[in-house]
């Protein structure tokens, strides 16, 4: 196996024998002929115009499987890569070879030996084609992954699934393309991807309302208990509704806390509060939680013995051997398996964090941010966030953040806000100096305040009083790095390590055209953005 698309691939080059997110040589495999099947796909896609948001649809759903901590179970694979096939087939176009002429083998290994065929190693032999050729694909499974959020609450643009069709035929499409062609799709990826979180902020927004200011316990209360992770709003919203009354409170983890600022969400009496931290850490902290666990989206690790027999996958998560839950989602085996465990028996009080800070709530109070910085009250934003992950290195984020001096705002999001989210960093005339604006998905916010403010102070983004400090696991945040790219926004400073897949002509452009840097140390980059 080859495997090189997170930021933890092992000795910062590529997993070759199995993934430390727990993948396995045959699923790696697997997941490779996804990924070439649904190039054929895209190829009759286009040569047929299809146009239809269903095609689009599974076409995305299909790659985002293929995105880091989502399935690890081979039998997935093999239906969703004769799925794909079928879909192919269906579209009555015929080509003579390469993906679209491509027939699966019947079997998991013959479908094993096709997909070490199509390894990523095997892109090109060019490096800088070959790494450009990664960044665009890693793009494109974050896009997807947004893209399939938004469709599941009735929010697609065929726009979006042209450009993927497009991206996933790109090298087989009879086109050539120098390396200039190649970085121009993966800038033309981060564009899309804006209106894919658009899109998604839309289907949010629209159906659960506009996050407001929420104190969210990081305690307990006695009573049963279910644990959500992941990130599907849908996914929680259902599972409220089927256990209201039912005797259970319903708690987050990971990039699930900011749904406690949803006002149809919040509504639940029973939606309690937050248990645990980031994605890397359920390991240590689900054996502690006496509930059942359900899985929404990405950020699965292999289940332990202790707590396996408690977890559950929806969507598209999938682990062997676990109960998944199917379209229908009918959340019974969870309920029933929530009351047959203990539940909390007593009351914790662990303090509180406030979350729900979307472009709204930020907007909503634009005056004083900006009386605040014509003063000279706030002399500074930093937007420090991204992914969370074990690899050594992430301290540095916590470190940043304390370290920022009292007229500065930090603005977080996703799970990278995990290192430093109950920090106490005081507010400025009444406006938190800590504003967490949501998942990893509401980066779309994040960039609308920054051009609002722009357009407030008749600036570019660019020379507004803003960093970027990011943080950097997997696919989705290669994506957002794109959108950020493509709007132009420049001196990012990307940590904990640079993607192994790029290569050093592709991170000079990069530095050269963006000013992307590593991160140093704390002190280092903050006399250098401060002066």
């Amino acid at each position: 196996m080859f495997c090189n698309q997170c930021e933890q691939t092992a000795k910062g080059t590529g997993c070759d024998k199995i993934g430390v997110c727990g993948k396995k040589a045959d699923v790696a495999a697997l997941q490779d002929l996804t990924v070439y099947a649904l190039r054929g796909l895209a190829l009759a896609a286009l040569k047929k115009g299809d146009e239809s948001n269903n095609l689009g649809h599974f076409t995305s759903k299909m790659l985002f499987t293929t995105l880091t901590n989502v399935n690890f179970t081979p039998e997935d694979f093999q239906k969703f890569i004769n799925e794909i096939v079928a879909h192919r087939k269906a579209l009555d176009v015929h080509f003579q070879s390469g993906p679209g002429a491509f027939e699966p083998a019947e079997t998991i290994e013959g479908l094993i030996a096709q997909g070490e065929a199509h390894s990523i190693k095997n892109f090109d032999t060019d490096e800088d084609i070959r790494s450009a050729k990664q960044l665009l694909l890693y793009g494109m499974k974050g896009l997807c992954a947004y893209a399939d959020h938004a469709a599941v609450l009735g929010q697609q643009d065929t726009t979006v699934y042209h450009f993927v069709y497009t991206g996933l035929a790109a090298g087989y499409d009879g086109e050539e393309r120098d390396l200039q062609a190649w970085l121009g799709l993966c800038l033309k990826c981060g564009e899309v991807n804006l209106r894919a979180m658009e899109l998604l902020d839309a289907a949010n927004t629209g159906t659960f309302g506009h996050p407001e200011p929420t104190e969210v316990p990081l305690g307990h209360v006695p009573g049963k208990a279910i644990l959500v992770s992941g990130h599907d709003l849908q996914d929680l919203y259902l599972l409220l509704k089927q256990t209201e009354g039912k005797g259970i409170n319903i708690y987050t983890h990971g990039e699930m806390l900011p749904c406690h600022a949803y006002p149809e969400l919040k509504k639940f009496d029973h939606f309690y509060g937050h248990f645990g931290t980031a994605w890397q850490n359920q390991h240590k902290e689900f054996p502690e939680f006496p509930g059942a666990i359900l899985f929404t989206t990405n950020c699965i690790q292999k289940p332990q013995e202790v707590y396996k027999d408690n977890v559950f996958t929806t969507g598209l998560v999938g682990w062997p051997g676990l109960t998944h839950i199917g379209p229908t989602k009918d959340f019974t085996p969870v309920i029933e398996r929530a009351l047959a465990q203990p539940g909390f028996t007593d009351t914790a009080d662990k303090g509180s964090v406030l979350c729900g800070f979307g472009r709204n709530t930020v907007m909503s109070v634009a005056d004083k941010v900006i009386d605040g910085v014509k003063a000279g009250a706030i002399r500074h934003f930093f937007l420090v966030g991204g992914c969370d992950g074990a690899k050594p290195g992430r301290n540095y984020y916590t470190d940043f953040v304390e370290q920022t001096p009292q007229d500065t705002v930090v603005l977080t999001l996703a799970c990278g806000k995990f290192r430093f989210f109950d920090k106490k960093l005081g507010d400025i005339g009444g406006i938190p100096r800590l504003l967490d604006v949501g998942q990893c998905n509401d980066a779309y916010s994040a960039i609308q305040i920054a051009v609002a403010l722009a357009g407030a102070f008749e600036c570019d983004v660019n020379e507004l009083p803003l960093s970027l400090v990011l943080s950097w696991y997997e696919q989705k945040a290669v994506v957002i790095l794109l959108t950020l790219l493509s709007l132009g926004i420049k001196d990012i400073r990307l940590g904990p390590s640079l993607p192994a897949f790029v290569s050093p002509n592709i991170l000079n452009v990069l530095v050269e055209n963006y000013g992307i840097k590593p991160i140093s140390t704390p002190e280092e980059d903050l006399k250098a953005i401060l002066g």
